[in-house]
Formats: structure tokens, C-alpha cells, sequence
């Protein structure tokens, strides 16, 4: 299974110098049943894409929980096998859970599939929207706004082998 490992470059740096995700349990996100159902999509790759993007989303909670982190989301794609990916099943029903797996122990680097970060134009944007976050879980419409502004980012693709570069 194909899981989405939400980070920020600090903890894409960490995680490459240990070699592996981790320690567990790691939240992740996949294509669940919630999230087909969700989602309204038998295409698979528009399901991925959703997991991703809740992954981004994850990632920029991250980024409000550690000021001194560069303001661009990072999410790891890492295959694990099917059963490592568990989802909670008393958040099945929660919109904020969807699509959300947890992961029980360190996943290898080595399983990593791809890297998916903010170009360096995404910054101000990215900046901003962790800056509104407290205020859009409050109900702030113009907050929301801009958490928003950070999805018309697309993040783009690296390979695994392009981490030191990405970490600098």
C-alpha cells in the first residue's frame, strides 16, 4: 500500500541521516474506504492524490508545531504492506481523519517511493496559512481562506536520491 507520510524539512533531513520514518507509530495517510467514500472516485489516481493532499495538509499542522522550520510542506510516499496501515476506527466518521493510518513501527528510507515538497515560491503562501491556522479551526472564513492559498501549490516530485539536495 501506498502511504503518505506527512514531514517537514527538518524531519526529511532527520529521517534521512537515521535511514528510516520514525520511531512508530507514524501517521500517514492512504486511500481508505472512508476516503473512496469521501472522495466519490473509483480512479486510483485521483484517490492518491487526495491522500496526498491530506498528507500537505498534515504536513502544514507540522510546520506550526516547529516555528524555526522552513515554511514549505514535505510528504514522503512509502510503500508498506497492506496491514501496516491501519486506520482508527472510532475516527472512521471523522472529517478530519480521512484517509488518516497509523503505522506502527519506523518504516526504512528504503521504502520510500518518492518526495513531494513546495517549490520555494510556495514559502509566503505556506507562511501565511500556518500563521491563520488557529484562527481557521475557530471558524474564521477569511482564515480559511488563506490556510486554502497553500493548496494552490502543487508540491512537487522528487526522487529519493535528490534528498540531500532537497535538505541542503
Amino acid at each position: 500500500m501506498r502511504v503518505y507520510v506527512p514531514l517537514t524539512l527538518p524531519g526529511l533531513a532527520a529521517a534521512h541521516k537515521a535511514g528510516e520514518l520514525g520511531p512508530g507509530p507514524l501517521a500517514a495517510y492512504a486511500v481508505t474506504p472512508g476516503l473512496r467514500e469521501w472522495y466519490v472516485s473509483d480512479d486510483i489516481e485521483e484517490l492518491e492524490y487526495a491522500a496526498l493532499s491530506r498528507a500537505a495538509s498534515a504536513s502544514l499542522r507540522l510546520l506550526a508545531g516547529t516555528p524555526d522550520a522552513a515554511r514549505r510542506r514535505v510528504v514522503v510516499a512509502v510503500d508498506v504492506p497492506d496491514q501496516d496501515a491501519v486506520a482508527d476506527p472510532d475516527r472512521v466518521l471523522d472529517a478530519n481523519s480521512l484517509g488518516e493510518v497509523r503505522i506502527a513501527a519506523a518504516v526504512p528510507m528504503s521504502k520510500a517511493a518518492a518526495v513531494h515538497v513546495d517549490a520555494d515560491d510556495a514559502e509566503a503562501d505556506v507562511s501565511a496559512a500556518v500563521t491563520a491556522l488557529g484562527a481557521a479551526d475557530h471558524g474564521d472564513d477569511d482564515a480559511q481562506f488563506t490556510v486554502d492559498g497553500a493548496d494552490d501549490h502543487e508540491l512537487l516530485w522528487f526522487g529519493v536520491q535528490e534528498i540531500p539536495n532537497i535538505v541542503g
